[in-house]
């Protein structure tokens, strides 16, 4: 038996400007943080960087019909900032924007709606070399630019994405250290997050009075945590994982202050001497529609004294804590089937957190991101035969489905990702795309994956 998605249904695919554009050192790019990061020996599995990536810069076209062909009705992509600014201040660089006329241009031209995230973690390199996120003028410094860009894109792009997962720009890029910049210091990953949520609002101003209709998003990574017995100990953990996972961003942006909780759990890092009077009302412009990414759930606990921690979450490993104030919080491992990268397949935790952010926030929400990784390999056949995947898109459907029916206001899904691409930390080891890709010829080969993707996007059903 199919199931039927709603009229409208937004179906999309998403990449990073960073992870596929290449062309780091043309047409007058500045470098990001992530440059210095995967220059960085021992940053990144194998030394890979994203000098290349897979080379969209120079193969947008191309890339624009594979879209096209495989029916997606819209596109997520980022702007690279230190490609329009390349000092993150200052002097703007035409040639970059240039680039996104283009690209918005072909996906216009080809029945394709632009979602423009304005940062997805590429931040140029001047500005973390003045303090980055963890600074407060790093914050007006992304007005400026939000202001740069949407005055030249906003009379063809409507739908506007601040930043894409906060969580991992404040806290793997300045608490565990695993992602750019590299690092490890609680109190500054903190400040980091509340100077996010200030941009947030800065910027979400600017784009409502730039571009009239505007569709104002931002993307979280929100967790997804349960706990690991009915155990008080292991509630709490769930809590306080929350907390500083999701509620940090999901509060002053949709109820306009931070939980109580949360500063209280914390208090003992900062004194969020760094939140100033009126922040949280700017912070609190909201959202039109709230971008999900969603790949795994987690079973967690509070360990007893003395006993051994072990875990992140399945956030790179790191040898310090992405979860400051959750140093007790053991991540525990869960049954069932993983992906390539380790994490637990449980499509029933992306329908449970649908609905808890219908519950509790009741805000339009969009499925911004979910994939899986895979060792693929092209087959003798010339195909790439991605059965686990296919697997894996399939039961998140569902649940996506099963959210629907319990009253949560989904109003689209993206596919991530639509190529094999550079995975941050882990280089080109890991592949999420539908697209496969080979690195040493650029190659794109749709995967089976991206043909059963295909058939749901052009019937709007689910098969049985």
């Amino acid at each position: 038996m199919t199931r039927r998605f709603p009229e409208g249904f937004v179906w999309g695919s998403a990449t990073a400007s960073y992870q596929i554009e290449g062309a780091v050192h043309e047409d007058g790019r500045g470098p990001s943080i992530w440059d210095t990061f995967s220059h960085t020996p021992g940053k990144v599995r194998h030394g890979d960087t994203g000098d290349v990536a897979v080379d969209h810069y120079h193969r947008w076209e191309s890339d624009l019909d594979l879209m096209a062909e495989l029916g997606l009705r819209a596109y997520r992509f980022s702007i690279a900032w230190p490609r329009v600014i390349p000092a993150g201040r200052g002097e703007v660089n035409e040639a970059g924007l240039a680039f996104y006329d283009r690209l918005v241009d072909g996906l216009l031209a080809r029945g394709i709606t632009p979602v423009a995230t304005l940062y997805h973690w590429d931040l140029p390199q001047a500005l973390e070399d003045a303090g980055g996120w963890p600074v407060r003028d790093t914050a007006y410094a992304f007005e400026e630019y939000a202001k740069v860009v949407t005055a030249r894109l906003g009379d063809r792009v409507t739908f506007w994405t601040t930043f894409n997962e906060p969580w991992c720009t404040a806290f793997l890029g300045y608490a565990s250290g695993v992602h750019a910049p590299g690092r490890t210091q609680p109190a500054a990953a903190l400040a980091a997050a509340h100077h996010l949520n200030l941009a947030h609002g800065l910027a979400g101003r600017v784009i409502r009075e730039t571009v009239p209709g505007a569709t104002l998003s931002l993307t979280l990574n929100v967790h997804a945590f349960r706990p690991a017995s009915d155990e008080g100990s292991a509630r709490d953990a769930v809590r306080r994982l929350d907390a500083v996972g999701n509620r940090i961003f999901l509060d002053p942006v949709l109820k306009g202050s931070y939980p109580a909780d949360l500063l209280a759990d914390t208090a003992a890092i900062t004194d969020w001497s760094f939140v100033r009077p009126g922040d949280e009302a700017v912070a609190g412009i909201g959202v039109d529609v709230l971008g999900v990414n969603y790949y795994t759930v987690n079973s967690v606990r509070t360990a007893t004294a003395g006993e051994p921690v072990a875990g992140d979450g399945g956030h790179g490993g790191g040898a310090a804590s992405p979860w400051p104030g959750c140093d007790r919080i053991e991540f525990l491992p869960a049954p069932g089937a993983v992906t390539a990268m380790g994490w637990y397949i449980d499509p029933t935790g992306l329908r449970d957190l649908l609905v808890r952010l219908h519950r509790d926030y009741g805000v339009p929400l969009m499925i911004t991101e979910n994939g899986s990784a895979w060792p693929d390999e092209v087959a003798p056949d010339g195909g790439v035969h991605d059965v686990d995947r296919i697997d894996y898109l399939l039961g998140h459907l569902g649940a996506t489905l099963d959210a629907l029916a319990a009253g949560a206001d989904v109003r689209g899904y993206f596919a991530w990702s639509l190529l094999d691409n550079f995975e941050w930390a882990y280089g080109y080891e890991k592949r999420f795309g539908i697209v496969h890709v080979d690195y040493d010829t650029q190659r794109r080969t749709p995967k089976d994956s991206a043909r059963c993707y295909a058939d749901i996007v052009g019937s709007n059903t689910l098969p049985g």
